[in-house]
């Protein structure tokens, strides 16, 4: 598995165990006990999920005694955004240029068959 912070913020956003996770924890914090409940899947199963989160820095966890809550972490998220924002720019001005470039052509096509 690749180690560097975008790759594992993809990675571990792939799976949609793994995205359901963080969307709970989007509400506040939980223990693994009550990330489980909705799945069915063993505590250990789900633990496995949580490791690959916290791996990837988008949940850390604390340590309060025996009560470990899991909380969202943010900043991974906020980096992947930036990445596909940075992207998206460049694709829709792509796209805006091939749009202009179909309406020529077809502009071009309509004055040939009319004219």
């Amino acid at each position: 598995m690749p180690d560097d912070q975008l790759s594992l913020t993809f990675a571990a956003l792939a799976d949609p165990t793994r995205r359901a996770i963080l969307a709970r924890l989007a509400a506040g914090e939980a223990t693994v006990n009550e990330l489980a409940e909705p799945f069915d899947m063993s505590l250990q199963a789900v633990s496995k999920h949580l490791k690959v989160l916290e791996r990837a820095g988008l949940i850390s966890r604390g340590r309060d005694a025996q009560w470990r809550p899991c909380r969202l972490e943010t900043a991974p998220l906020e980096t992947a955004s930036e990445w596909i924002d940075r992207y998206r720019e460049r694709w829709t001005d792509r796209f805006d240029r091939l749009d202009e470039e179909i309406r020529k052509l077809r502009r071009t096509q309509e004055e040939h068959d009319h004219g």
